[in-house]
């Protein structure tokens, strides 16, 4: 996922401003990772590149 992608996006919770966690990059984009809501707390995973933007009760 890039970085700037963050701009745009926001919780589909609560439509607040999300903020990136990075535990894996390459070539300046994030691999592994989280988006963690600024207002509600709820995380939302970033894995092979690709943020898993579904609500919590609706995840796997």
């Amino acid at each position: 996922m890039k970085p700037d992608l963050l701009e745009i996006l926001c919780c589909p919770v609560d439509r607040a401003d999300l903020r990136m966690t990075a535990t894996k990059t390459e070539g300046g984009e994030v691999v592994e990772g989280a988006l963690t809501c600024t207002k509600c707390g709820t995380a939302y995973p970033i894995e092979d590149g690709i943020p898993n933007l579904l609500p919590p009760d609706e995840r796997d």
